[in-house]
């Protein structure tokens, strides 16, 4: 929807397209590919388990996507081209390249793409099958040899692990021109084949299973065990073999057998693929074409004060992001890091940044002689090797590293710092956050993140780590709300409360925001609540099991998703309870793994002025009526009426952000 809208600058719908790309790209090497395994086991136990037969799913899930690439390349072909070049840029696709530029593509190719290029004549016998890298892009072509008149097709690699996508060529009469890596070498392939003339070329691409398949019970060296599944992560099986519609049936029968391919394998694509590369296109009228920055809000009570533990002892404080800068939080590492009364720091890593600063403030903190724990979660799909190269980093610096649990994912954003008083106490200092300890997603993604010093919160929290330091059982919690120990028991209990009061003649509310909703138990009660006569507004960005709007089901629920500049990503939990409101925020979605198969902390907003804030957070999202959509009783998108007040909950929400700070 929003690639397609024209009221969004261009080079932001160019995002958006390579998102759904990137997007479909992991989903085919993790979602498709373990449906494939389903589709391929026993069929009288697994269709059991599910509503349609697996193998009925795969084909449906086929089907859409094939609807989906279709309507992505209408949208690229008929509408960012075009206006592309209504703004004098240029994009080459299957026309011929200028004059002009012929002579600098050939300089390009032959000093810059022809070393990494590695064509093999598939159709020699001698020749091995070429192994096809997970995500790579290459071309089968077909060649016609001058002499003989013979027909071979060959594979050639297009080198985009070395060189950029997209090529800036000369400006042309006050058009700027780009070319993609592809077309340079459509147009120069003769030097490669020169006793052949070129008939055809065709993109194709494949995904493999890229899930690491390690047991819940294994309890060896996990560490070993996730290093060799990484290593096999680029052999594994077919997930999804994308090629050029236009390739004739002869080639395509051809590389089905020689990469053993089955029919399920393949799917029908366009010119081009990997098209999450669109994010390297380079805008050259920048800052037009795309959104007016929103200025980063500076926080007050930290500007003001030299020590960030002094303005926690003053007051709890909520950070937005990325509202306001997530210096703060590399601020709060820093200083504890040189502070000479802290004693001890933890905190949980699931995905960091490839050049984390937190991680480097943690070295530094035990360089100089404080205790640091930190949990790493190895097993966070993509980050594996990422977050064991900074685990190994950290270990070597003296910090004590502990690796995954067996059978559970630690998913919570949560660290403590103990600091020593003057007066020879210890007290502690939480911070509780929605999203990743990750200074680079933090500029993109919307999260919250609370400092805060309250004994209650960092007491239970400090037990969170000695939970999972030991993995013994611990005193129950009585503030937060911890997965594996009274998560869904609580939010059953605020459900309970909520239906009790509309029972006693009271007003039931219940407002969540997550990114996805999927536990059929917790939609269970939300149905029950909703027949009861609670009123639920849904607040869900990306999956959604649960349909609103059915009579007798769900006529009190409403779901709304938001998609705007920043991608949202916090999770908030409000429960009216007739006037005493409570309220939640945390790293949990309402998915069977978030909430039965990992470690999720979810805590309390007491502070009223911070609970306010929230509330305005969600007070815009649930008033948007630009960026937001209704979902259906069908679960499809319905755009927001436009006769409302034009309220975009992101853009209000920073100038009443702004507005707090300034007064």
């Amino acid at each position: 929807m929003e690639a397609a809208d024209k009221t969004v600058p261009l080079y932001e719908r160019i995002k958006f397209l390579a998102i759904y790309s990137s997007n479909l790209d992991e989903f085919f090497r993790v979602r498709v590919a373990s449906l494939r395994s389903i589709v391929g086991i026993d069929k009288k136990k697994i269709n059991k388990r599910f509503s349609r037969k697996p193998k009925k799913l795969l084909d449906d899930v086929l089907e859409e996507v094939h609807r989906q690439q279709e309507e992505f390349g209408r949208i690229k072909k008929e509408v960012i081209i075009p206006e592309l070049k209504e703004n004098k840029i240029i994009l080459y696709r299957d026309e011929p390249i200028l004059e002009e530029h012929d002579r600098y593509v050939e300089r390009y190719f032959k000093s810059k793409v022809l070393s990494y290029l590695q064509p093999v004549i598939m159709t020699n016998e001698k020749s091995r099958a070429p192994y096809l890298d997970n995500r790579a892009l290459y071309f089968a072509i077909i060649l016609k040899d001058r002499s003989s008149g013979e027909i071979d097709y060959a594979h050639l690699n297009i080198p985009t692990d070395h060189l950029p996508r997209f090529v800036e060529l000369p400006k042309v009469n006050d058009y700027f021109f780009f070319i993609a890596i592809d077309d340079i070498i459509r147009e120069k392939l003769g030097f490669l084949f020169p006793s052949y003339s070129i008939e055809g070329i065709y993109s194709i691409k494949l995904n493999r299973d890229a899930d690491l398949n390690i047991e819940d019970e294994y309890s060896g060296d996990l560490v070993k065990k996730i290093r060799k599944q990484i290593e096999k992560r680029n052999l594994g099986v077919p997930s999804r073999f994308l090629y050029d519609q236009d390739m004739p049936d002869e080639l395509l029968d051809f590389l089905v057998k020689k990469f053993k391919l089955s029919q399920d394998d393949l799917i029908p694509g366009g010119r081009y693929h990997n098209m999450y590369d669109l994010f390297d296109l380079e805008n050259p009228l920048k800052p037009l074409l795309e959104n007016e920055p929103l200025p980063t809000i500076r926080k007050k009570c930290l500007e003001e004060t030299p020590s960030v533990f002094k303005a926690i002892d003053e007051r709890d404080i909520m950070l937005h992001f990325p509202y306001q800068s997530y210096d703060y939080v590399l601020r709060f590492f820093n200083e504890a890091a040189l502070d000479t009364q802290v004693e001890e720091i933890k905190v949980t890593f699931y995905r960091i940044a490839a050049n984390s600063f937190i991680s480097n403030a943690l070295i530094s903190a035990a360089q100089n002689g404080k205790s640091v724990t930190v949990f790493v979660e190895i097993k966070a799909r993509f980050d594996e090797e990422n977050n064991l190269r900074w685990a190994e980093r950290m270990e070597k610096a003296g910090i004590k590293i502990i690796y995954s649990i067996p059978g559970l994912k630690v998913h919570a954003k949560v660290a403590v710092v103990c600091r020593r008083q003057g007066d020879g106490s210890l007290k502690r200092y939480g911070f509780f956050g929605t999203g990743n300890f990750n200074e680079k997603t933090a500029t993109i993604y919307a999260d919250e993140a609370l400092l805060t010093c309250h004994a209650e919160l960092t007491s239970e929290l400090d037990r969170v780590f000695q939970y999972l330091y030991h993995q013994e059982e611990i005193t129950p919690f009585q503030h937060l709300l911890v997965s594996q120990f009274n998560l869904t028991e609580r939010f059953n209990k605020l459900i309970d409360r909520e239906i009790a009061h509309v029972k006693n003649g009271g007003k039931g509310l219940i407002i969540l925001k997550l990114n996805n909703l999927e536990d059929d138990i917790m939609i269970d009660r939300l149905y029950e609540a909703s027949q009861a006569g609670v009123k639920i507004e849904l607040i869900i960005r990306a999956i959604c099991c649960l349909k609103p709007g059915i009579k007798g089901l769900s006529e009190n629920i409403t779901i709304r998703r938001i998609v705007d500049r920043y991608l949202e990503h916090s999770r908030v939990f409000y429960f009216y309870n007739n006037g005493d409101d409570e309220l939640y925020q945390g790293s949990a979605d309402w998915m069977k793994r978030n909430l039965y198969r990992r470690i999720e902390v979810v805590f309390p907003v007491y502070q009223p002025d911070l609970k306010s804030e929230v509330l305005k957070l969600i007070d815009v999202q649930l008033r948007d009526s630009v960026k937001s959509c209704f979902l259906d009783p069908t679960l499809n998108n319905a755009r927001i009426n436009n006769e409302l007040p034009c309220v975009q909950a992101q853009v209000a929400f920073h100038k009443w952000l702004e507005e707090q700070e300034a007064e």
